[in-house]
Formats: C-alpha cells, sequence, structure tokens
C-alpha cells in the first residue's frame, strides 16, 4: 500500500522521539521514502546519523542551508510528499501550527506545505490537558489536520494519563489508512461508539449494554475504503480501531460536545448505545444503605445527539445515520425514530434477548431510508460494517 509514497517524517523533541526511529524502518520495510526533519529538540533526543542512517538519505535540519536551498528549497521540500507527519508533535510543535509561527524548518514546512498532515502528539499529561494545548488541538483539528493519539498510560516523567505518544503500528496504521485509494478518500466521516456511563455516585452509574463492537468494526470498515474517520466513543469493551482519530468520553453531555467539536463532517453514524437519562443531582460520595429506606433518585434526560445534528441548519453532514435496538416492532419502531429524529438513514436491529445480539459476534439489521425497508441477512459485525460502508460511499457519490 506505501509503496511508491513519499513520506516527509518531521521529528519533535520528546522521548518519544525514539519510536519514530521504528516507524522509519516500518515505513521503508513497506516501500515507502522518508525524507526526515529533525527539530533542535529532536537531536537531543536522536541523532541525525540514526536518523539518517535508518531514513537511508540525508537529515534536513537548518532553515537557513545554503546546500539544501540550492537542491532543493524549504517550499518544495514542504511539497513533494504524499503526506507530511509530525512524530513526535510536541505541544511547541502544534502551538505553532495552531498560530501560524514559522521560526524553524520544522514550523516552515508546515506553514508552508499544501500537503495533507497527520500529527501524532506526545507530551505530559498536564501538557496534554491544559486549556492552550485543547484549544490549539480544536484550531488545528478545525484546519483539517488528522491525528493518531495520544495513548493513555505510564510516561518517563512518572506521570500516568493521556499524551504517549502512539506506538510505530498504530501510525503506520493511520499512514496507510490516509494513503489509501477508496470510494471515500478525502471524506472526513464522523463515527459514535459504545455506551455512555452516566454517575449515580462515585462508584455506580447508569449505562445500556453495548459492547461497542460494530460501531468499532464500522470505523475499520470506513477507514479501509480510505475515509478519515473521528471516532468517539463511550467505555467500550472493544478497543477502537487504529489509525482512526479517537476522541474517549464517559457520558451523554461529553458525547455531545465532542460530536460538535469533530464537526464538520460529510457524514456521521450514530452508532453509540446513548443512555436516554442520568441523575440530575450526582452524588460525591457512595450512596449507603439506611434504615430510611431505598434512596431517591431524580432523573433528567440527556441530549439527543442524533437529533441535535440532525437538526442542524449550518454544518449539518451530507448523511446522517442513526442506529435502533429494538425488541418488537423493529421497523415500525425505527421508522418512527427516523422520521422524529430528522436522520436521513436508521440502522435497525432486532435486540430481544432471544436474537443474542446484544454484546454477540453477529447482528441482523434492516436499513431504513426514504426509499423505505431494507432487511439484511443475520451476519458478523465486520461484515454488516463493511456493507455499511459500501453503501455510504455510494450515498456519498
Amino acid at each position: 500500500m506505501l509503496a511508491g509514497k513519499h513520506i516527509l517524517l518531521i521529528i519533535g523533541g520528546g522521548i518519544a522521539a525514539f519510536k519514530s526511529l521504528d516507524l522509519i524502518r516500518r515505513l521503508r520495510e513497506r516501500g515507502a521514502e522518508v525524507t526526515p526533519v529533525l527539530t533542535d529538540a529532536g537531536s537531543e533526543f536522536v541523532t541525525p546519523l540514526s536518523v539518517s542512517a535508518l531514513a537511508g538519505k540525508p537529515v534536513f535540519q537548518r532553515l537557513f542551508d545554503l546546500n539544501d536551498e540550492a537542491e532543493m528549497g524549504h517550499i518544495q521540500l514542504s511539497r513533494v510528499a504524499d503526506l507530511v507527519v509530525v512524530a513526535p508533535a510536541t505541544a511547541d510543535l502544534m502551538a505553532k501550527m495552531a498560530h501560524g509561527l514559522a521560526n524553524d524548518l520544522a514550523s516552515t514546512l508546515l506553514l508552508a506545505t499544501d500537503t495533507p498532515v497527520l500529527l501524532a502528539p506526545a507530551m505530559n499529561v498536564r501538557m496534554w490537558q491544559h486549556p492552550a494545548t485543547q484549544r490549539n488541538i480544536a484550531t488545528l483539528k478545525g484546519d483539517g489536520i488528522a491525528m493518531v493519539g495520544p495513548n493513555e498510560g505510564g510516561m518517563a516523567c512518572g506521570e500516568f494519563g493521556p499524551g504517549r505518544m502512539a506506538e510505530p503500528m498504530e501510525i503506520l496504521t493511520a499512514i496507510e489508512m490516509r494513503l489509501a485509494d477508496g470510494p471515500l478518500k478525502g471524506k472526513r466521516i464522523l463515527v459514535t461508539s459504545g455506551p455512555t456511563h452516566e454517575p449515580i455516585d462515585p462508584v455506580r452509574y447508569i449505562a445500556n449494554r453495548s459492547s461497542g463492537a460494530q460501531g468499532a468494526a464500522l470505523g475499520r470498515a470506513l477507514a479501509a475504503l480510505g475515509a478519515e474517520v473521528v471516532f468517539v466513543t463511550g467505555p467500550a469493551d472493544v478497543p477502537p480501531p487504529e489509525g482512526v482519530e479517537v476522541e474517549r468520553v464517559e457520558t451523554a453531555r461529553e458525547m455531545l460536545d465532542a460530536v460538535q467539536a469533530a464537526l464538520p463532517a460529510d457524514a456521521a453514524v450514530f452508532a453509540a448505545a446513548v443512555a436516554d437519562w442520568r441523575v440530575s443531582s450526582t452524588s460525591d460520595r457512595k450512596l449507603k444503605k439506611s434504615s430510611d429506606g431505598l434512596p431517591q433518585l431524580t432523573f433528567a434526560e440527556n441530549p439527543d445527539i442524533l437529533r441535535t445534528v440532525s437538526e442542524m441548519t449550518q454544518g449539518r453532514p451530507g448523511l446522517v445515520v442513526g442506529f435502533a435496538a429494538e425488541t418488537n416492532d423493529v421497523v415500525d419502531n425505527a421508522t418512527a425514530k427516523r422520521a422524529r429524529k430528522g436522520c436521513d438513514w436508521i440502522v435497525a436491529n432486532d435486540v430481544s434477548p432471544a436474537t443474542g445480539i446484544m454484546g454477540g459476534t453477529e447482528n441482523a439489521v434492516v436499513l431504513i431510508t426514504d426509499a423505505g425497508a431494507e432487511k439484511w441477512d443475520r451476519a458478523g459485525k465486520d461484515e454488516v460494517a463493511r456493507k455499511l460502508a459500501r453503501r455510504i460511499a455510494q450515498a456519498l457519490g
């Protein structure tokens, strides 16, 4: 898939830079040409010699290098690649990109390029969570910049949380998907998946019985057809697909915020099993049994994410697809839901206990469109996802 592809790899400063050496090796194994750019901070963690040896070509480091400017020039360097990859993408580099600064070779290349850009962020958890970084991320995503990771885990500084750079194989998968030739290439598709957890107290919550398997399968299938997939997931049992932009949330309100932040998109598929209600007054301590009887819980309605997006007057995706898990009168209930929500399609499935579908490996759906109800044969969730992805590709043309 990567044979003959040209990757411009910018290596920022951070301990995660050592992973970029493995990334170069894996890219070249698959036939890609890698042109490396090493920042001054990056050279504190990996040497130009090691980068050059693995890439099989000289490393670019200086903006004002007479020989490099005479041979290619930084403007040309930024435009001959099929994809620009920044790994690790530090908070500093991302801030420069978001604000259009260009005071070194890496930032100048990123400002001068019209080539798609993929970032693999890596930084301390506090830096990742800082409001300034989050504002910069929102700006970059709005500019069409794609991201892979960061992952959650232990860090070199001893802290734990989001901020670890994605592993080389994850970045490689994201690169392959960004460069994939398919009917959805150039399309941005939002997918929601998994359940939401609505807290009652610090140890209890309300949720739906959803593993997230169908949503994850759909994310993989859309990416395989070349789409740029933004995957918003609740606390699912199955891991998210590799190579897509993942946004993790817990509650319905957090999912709505993440969905709105991910727009605009060419299509949006709402496969998440969002809890309809939440406890209006969550306790900050565990509720205890008492002789006074059962605790009294007051419920509030959660935001209707599907309807909110379907009724958007500006920036509405061209295709909005909802899911309906029903236990009876599947077609009638799903048809009514499509009309009530205002979405274009509804993917309805019978999750009554006798089917064994909820939490299982198969699905049997009915696709509800303005043309009517189309029943699909029962099949594995991956096959259902591939079929739906192909239909979405046809609809987006």
